[in-house]
């Protein structure tokens, strides 16, 4: 049977790209989006992929999304990619309180009832998996993206939360954590960007979603968090083996 998976914010930037990739692949793709006419264009140039809208943070648009899309699969869900999410940049007390409510409700609030909508529908599919979007950023808190770097730890601790939550369910909660990657989210004023630079591509992290949902082995298998390049795996393991205050000096010179 073709497996199928259901992409948050489909419309562009990692979303569309992991949308082609499955889609090139032979999977039944969806990719759901605010973006009408992102979401028109990829559909114009990949008609096989079904689009629809999706405000993630309206519980009511996320049942219907994918009761949309699994009309389309017989019911099956193979693989939720927790895709959606926005940034804004500068110092917390130069963010607006709409900027700061967005960026928590997208990326905190919207991820988590899409895990809660597509729940019957993964544990209904035999070795199902749930994607989130994590990020290099929680590792540790960036200043000047602060709120972004805040929502980062909070899909970190949902991936681990549902990780064992839904363990009885046979559903594999997985996360990602890339640096910076080439789409409209790294256009920030933010030092890690300059510092580290913007190397990581679109294509890159979708391989590294197709990676994740078909791991290879025992320890594959345990696996729940999945860095996308070497720095960003370099700078994981580096936080938890050095001390805290190495930790925040490398991350102070870091930021700027």
């Amino acid at each position: 049977m073709t497996k199928s998976i259901f992409i948050s914010g489909g419309a562009a930037g990692l979303g569309r790209e992991v949308a082609i990739k499955f889609h090139k692949a032979g999977w039944t793709v969806g990719a759901y989006d605010v973006d009408q006419a992102g979401l028109a264009e990829l559909n114009s140039r990949y008609p096989e992929i079904h689009v629809g809208p999706l405000d993630v943070t309206d519980s009511a648009q996320w049942d219907r999304a994918l009761e949309d899309f699994t009309s389309k699969t017989g019911g099956r869900l193979d693989v939720l990619d927790n895709n959606a999410g926005i940034i804004a940049d500068g110092d917390i007390t130069a963010q607006s309180p709409e900027q700061i409510a967005a960026q928590v409700n997208v990326n905190c609030t919207g991820l988590t009832l899409g895990a809660r909508a597509a729940h019957k529908y993964l544990k209904s599919t035999p070795g199902s998996h749930l994607v989130n979007m994590c990020s290099a950023s929680a590792i540790y808190g960036q200043p000047h993206i602060a709120v972004y770097s805040a929502s980062k730890f909070y899909v970190y601790g949902m991936t681990q939360a549902l990780d064992l939550e839904w363990r009885k369910d046979d559903i594999r909660v997985v996360a990602l954590m890339p640096l910076w990657a080439k789409t409209k989210l790294a256009d920030v004023d933010a030092a890690s960007t300059k510092r580290l630079g913007v190397h990581i591509t679109p294509q890159q992290v979708a391989d590294k979603v197709w990676e994740s949902v078909h791991p290879d082995g025992t320890r594959s298998k345990l696996r729940r968090f999945y860095s996308v390049s070497t720095m960003d795996l370099v700078m994981r393991y580096a936080a938890r083996l050095a001390p805290a205050p190495a930790t925040r000096l490398v991350n102070r010179i870091i930021a700027g």
